[in-house]
């Protein structure tokens, strides 16, 4: 068996990393697939054009932290975009137009917006009537000004 491994490495290789990621879709964490994906181009590469095994070792640590490197930066990118509004009726909020029903004291209130009451803050009391505009959230409390 161990003949067999040392007359084609690239089978070691690509049942290697066969292996891990097998093991990874057990496991879900995701720290053996990039083992697993660096073992396999390892095996490709072997298959291809051989290399000692002093060689191969070097080249599956260092694809092992190319893939790392790669998806992490991928992941980051995908990070920097701006948070959806979805299941944040809050943020769905900003830039609505509405006019208070009632007076703000202390400069704060409430308003209706369709079945539900919120309650509103402003930076001066506004009488009722007052034309505003949702300018954002704080918790469960929306900021508004003047139109």
């Amino acid at each position: 068996m161990l003949a067999g491994i040392v007359a084609h490495p690239h089978w070691f290789w690509l049942t290697l990393g066969g292996l891990l990621l097998a093991a990874e879709m057990l496991g879900t964490s995701g720290y053996l697939l990039w083992s697993g994906l660096a073992a396999l181009i390892v095996g490709i590469i072997e298959w291809i054009v051989p290399l000692s095994w002093t060689t191969q070792g070097l080249l599956f640590a260092v694809l092992t932290l190319v893939c790392v490197f790669l998806w992490y930066r991928w992941m980051r990118q995908r990070e920097t975009h701006p948070p959806t509004a979805l299941n944040a009726r809050g943020r769905q909020m900003i830039g609505l137009q509405l006019t208070l029903e009632s007076a703000l004291h202390n400069r704060i209130g409430h308003v209706r917006i369709g079945d539900s009451s919120w309650r509103v803050e402003a930076d001066q009391d506004l009488p009722a009537g007052t034309p505003v505009v949702v300018v954002g959230i704080e918790g469960i409390t929306l900021r508004i000004q003047p139109r």
